[in-house]
């Protein structure tokens, strides 16, 4: 069946005729699996007469692929070897000299057996007993098949008092197991001889490459997945890459047209049917959601096999994208500067894969050695369980051979959870948290200020009503620009402060959702440049009070300087100066979206993250400036003439808006998650407000309620 795919794959066609390419198709410039060596193996066998890569990422075995029988085939996993170092360095660390070994009756469970017991002998560890698992033993779901199969071959693990178990396999070894230990439970029941058989003190030790399935457990009944807990589990390493959960969200039936494997698998996860077949009474709605499936079936996080698949991929992109981008692969078009790239030929690939090193996106650095596998280690995990079905992996150690002599095996005794019992516990993963009886280990909450929450209905609400208002009084103040009291205080700056109120508004909508890239170098850059330009305005205002009044002194100097060139100059400098902090923040550390999964034991925050917090508090520094000296020129100018009583309503203004902020400072430091941004969408409108409120709303009210009083004579009577 490998041979005819790859047949298929390579000469895709409705006719079955091998070496001829019938119409027109993409060619096949790699290769991107298998899981197994077998698979693998047969693969290569095609593949590498047409030199097509192949990047395997589950392949460990290293007699059953090599790279001078297949040099095209290159492998996203450690060599097998470091892992049997490994399972030796761990066993003469816990001194356990008495092992059993359970392995699949294959090929590569026999090249196992045959690298491991002499490694095992020559470090003085003896094998107690050997057992190899026929493949058709698990495929049989028939539990009196499996009663019937125990009494005539009993398992010599059964019997032996060895501690420590390595098994070596996949998942069918994992569900062998598991229906032996099942199967024992029903014997125990029937017969006493039963009852002294599998100690519950063993632990078992397994290979990366059943790490690759354990979603297996899943299959397991609840009292034999206990049996389990415990166990010492070799990994390869891998690491979260941000985004990568939100990805799997997204994931619905619509992507079965780009991914074949789409619907099979919907229908076997979620025990729903597609079609008019009797296998489910269900059918699928196409509104499942990944993160509705228990976690020993379905994780949503970056395992070891979808960590090796997503370094393959990457791998071949970088290869294909340099071959692409060589002058042989591209030329000029004639009469123009354009480049043109010519059909990449996949034997071209193998001079950038062989020897490969890049950082991928996670951080990682990914080399592939001169024999074309990882040059990498293995994380160590012990596996914890729970009576709800659902498990944690805690990483205990590792085995980095790149790190210095002596520490390239390390592991944390404290962290490891032997056997279950009341003095025993384990920290659950960092997006899990505990339930009330802590036993049990229950998904976070997201926490972020979601678009149908009361809070943030309110606050949009009160941010649109609060423009609609600004709107209108500008609406008054351009209807009634050639009036005496908009002359009078500087329609220009008016305008200004109006807008640029407006802006600080709806500005605060940009606090309300989900973090996103965008938002967070928006938030607070903009709420800065926009305050200090609204805060620049006012001061304007304020000191175009004060000269206007010492210009009117006889022979006063200072009378050239009044006008809107010194306003708009205090506008355009002042506001320039935060626009120069802003654009130094963005360069140095900008604000990026970011997850908090320590601050709430029962949520996940999502969050801005600031990048500098002193580029962050240097704005707000830079505002409570621009309002101490507005503020500070105004309460200096309060006792001018009531002509130019503007400056006591700056001062009033000043004083709630100073009030705001400082009241803020404390609160916001205080608080965590959506209420964090609540307090600063809160300061924005409090603030906000208080100075429409308190500049404009007397104006106002002359110009609509008593325009008898808004004019030039009205000013000159206050005035004598």
């Amino acid at each position: 069946m490998t041979y005819r795919s790859t047949l298929d794959l390579l000469f895709k066609s409705y006719h079955f005729v091998p070496n001829y390419k019938c119409g027109i198709q993409n060619n096949v410039i790699g290769v991107i699996g298998g899981l197994d060596s077998d698979i693998s193996s047969h693969l290569a066998d095609l593949l590498g007469l047409y030199k097509i890569p192949q990047i395997s990422y589950g392949s460990f075995e290293t007699a059953a692929i090599d790279q001078i029988k297949f040099p095209s085939f290159y492998r996203m996993v450690p060599n097998e070897g470091l892992q049997y170092q490994g399972i030796i360095q761990l066993l003469l660390h816990f001194r356990w000299k008495w092992v059993g070994l359970i392995a699949l009756n294959d090929k590569g469970g026999e090249t196992f057996l045959q690298t491991i017991e002499p490694i095992l002998s020559k470090h003085g560890i003896c094998s107690a007993f050997t057992e190899r698992v026929q493949k058709h033993l698990y495929f049989s779901g028939n539990v009196l098949e499996m009663v019937d199969d125990l009494l005539n071959n009993l398992p010599t693990f059964m019997l032996s008092k060895a501690k420590a178990v390595i098994i070596y396999g996949d998942s069918g070894t994992v569900r062998w197991l598991g229906g032996v230990i099942g199967t024992l439970k029903i014997l125990q029941q029937i017969s006493p001889q039963y009852k002294k058989m599998l100690s519950p003190e063993k632990v078992w030790i397994t290979t990366a490459q059943i790490d690759f399935t354990l979603y297996t457990f899943q299959k397991i009944t609840e009292v034999d997945r206990q049996m389990f807990h415990g166990s010492i589990c070799f990994s390869i390493h891998t690491k979260e890459l941000r985004d990568f959960e939100e990805f799997l969200k997204n994931i619905n039936l619509s992507w079965a047209d780009a991914d074949g494997f789409i619907n099979d698998f919907w229908e076997q996860a979620f025990s729903c049917s597609l079609s008019n077949s009797t296998v489910s009474t269900y059918s699928c709605t196409g509104e499942e959601m990944l993160g509705s499936l228990p976690a020993p079936f379905f994780e949503m996080r970056m395992t070891g096999h979808s960590y090796s698949i997503y370094n393959a991929v990457y791998a071949l992109a970088q290869a294909l994208h340099m071959t692409s981008s060589t002058k042989t692969n591209c030329r000029k078009m004639e009469g123009g500067d354009k480049l043109f790239y010519q059909k990449v030929e996949a034997w071209k690939l193998h001079s950038f894969l062989q020897g490969m090193s890049f950082n991928n996106s996670a951080g990682d650095e990914i080399t592939l050695n001169e024999h074309g596998e990882l040059d990498a280690g293995f994380d160590i995990t012990n596996l914890i369980t729970f009576p709800n079905k659902s498990y944690v992996r805690v990483k205990v150690g590792w085995l980095d051979p790149q790190a210095p002599p002596g520490k390239e095996f390390s592991i944390d005794e404290a962290r490891i959870e032997w056997h279950r019992n009341l003095e025993n516990c384990a920290s659950c993963a960092k997006d899990l948290y505990p339930n009330k009886g802590q036993d049990l280990c229950i998904p976070k909450i997201p926490n972020f200020l979601d678009f149908d929450e009361v809070l943030t209905i309110v606050s949009t609400s009160t941010a649109l009503l609060l423009s609609l208002i600004t709107v209108l009084v500008l609406g008054i103040f351009i209807k009634h620009r050639d009036t005496a009291i908009v002359k009078a205080n500087n329609r220009s700056l008016t305008y200004i402060l109006l807008i640029s109120l407006l802006l600080c508004f709806l500005c605060s909508l940009l606090f309300i959702g989900k973090p996103n890239k965008v938002t967070c170098l928006l938030r607070q850059t903009a709420f800065g440049i926009i305050f200090s330009v609204a805060l620049s305005s006012i001061l304007a205002k304020t000191i175009s009070v004060v000269l206007a009044f010492m210009a009117t002194k006889p022979g006063s100097s200072i009378r050239k300087w009044v006008g809107k060139r010194l306003a708009y100059s205090i506008v355009l400098s002042c506001s320039k100066t935060q626009v120069v902090i802003c654009a130094l923040w963005l360069t140095i550390s900008p604000p990026f979206p970011d997850v908090d999964m320590h601050s709430m034991r029962e949520g996940i925050i999502f969050l801005c993250n600031e990048g500098s917090v002193l580029m962050f508090y240097c704005v707000l520094g830079y505002m409570g400036f621009l309002a101490i000296v507005s503020f500070t020129v105004a309460f200096l100018a309060r006792k001018l003439p009531d002509s130019f009583n503007e400056a006591k309503f700056i001062t009033f203004s000043m004083l709630v808006f100073c009030s705001v902020w400082l009241s803020f400072i404390p609160t916001y430091l205080s608080t965590r998650g959506k209420y964090m941004v609540a307090v600063e969408i809160f300061s924005i409108l409090a603030s906000s407000a208080g100075l429409l409120a308190c500049i404009f709303s007397p104006k106002c009210y002359i110009i609509v309620m008593r325009p008898e009083l808004n004019n030039r004579e009205q000013l000159i009577r206050r005035t004598i």
